[in-house]
């Protein structure tokens, strides 16, 4: 099913854009920067925004952060046609992540189209997410799966996880996850550690290519990092990946 043909599948605002825009501006290409500076978040935003759906951001990591650093990074979104996601991963009872999520240095949800949390919890912690993003139209996704090795995010935890997923659809859009875990099309998967070689890094991190992750594992976004931001020309390396995740896609269409 085209990317398209799945907006009707789902209520949440977030995720109609989110398909929406990945079929109009022909990417399932995610740019995770993780880096520590203001001035490089942004110049890899403004680089690569015009090849990605979404820009994952860990915003807690940036050294220099200010008010100014959202309102550009606001900016370059609607300049280029792409999302915001917060890495966030809430891990903690429903009252306090709604006051992490809306509340401290950071006001989350005023910004974040996507943001994530793991359901060790339990389901209070969509819950509470919930009462702060559903007014603003955001969506959640739960971590169902990890790429790191060893992680603890199998088994009876991740059906326990697509289980509050189906019981919370109005704010849940997709997953964290290494493939597609429930047919429902209405579902966003996004697969971290893509890279266009396989491998681990010295951290435990496995890569997967594009074409594994989109076409055999029918996984719908892929999100790069270091493959990209730490080229020496990032914008060719985004529009490689950028091109491998569109032609995986297509080649699972036919």
């Amino acid at each position: 099913m085209k990317y398209s043909e799945r907006i009707k599948h789902t209520t949440n605002p977030t995720a109609q854009n989110l398909f929406r825009l990945m079929d109009e501006k022909k990417t399932n290409l995610s740019l995770a920067v993780d880096v520590t500076t203001k001035s490089e978040l942004i110049l890899l935003a403004d680089l690569v925004g015009p090849e990605i759906c979404i820009l994952k951001t860990h915003i807690d990591i940036v050294e220099d952060y200010d008010n100014d650093l959202i309102i550009k990074l606001q900016h370059l979104s609607e300049k280029h046609n792409f999302l915001i996601f917060e890495d966030r991963k809430f891990a903690d009872i429903g009252n306090t992540v709604k006051h992490q999520y809306q509340d401290g240095v950071y006001h989350i949800a005023d910004w974040a189209h996507i943001t994530n949390a793991h359901t060790v919890p339990g389901s209070g912690i969509i819950a509470g997410l919930r009462e702060v993003g559903m007014p603003k139209g955001r969506g959640l996704l739960l971590l169902a799966e990890m790429s790191s090795k060893g992680n603890l995010a199998t088994g009876d935890y991740t059906q326990e996880s697509l289980k509050m997923a189906e019981e919370h659809k109005d704010f849940v859009i997709g997953f964290i996850t290494m493939r597609k875990l429930l047919d429902d099309p209405g579902f966003i998967n996004m697969t971290p550690g893509v890279n266009l070689q396989t491998g681990t890094d010295n951290l435990g991190q496995q890569f997967k290519t594009p074409d594994l992750v989109i076409r055999e594992n029918e996984s719908d976004i892929i999100i790069v990092g270091r493959g990209i931001y730490e080229a020496d020309d990032p914008i060719t390396e985004a529009q490689k990946y950028r091109t491998a995740g569109w032609q995986a896609y297509q080649r699972r269409l036919l």
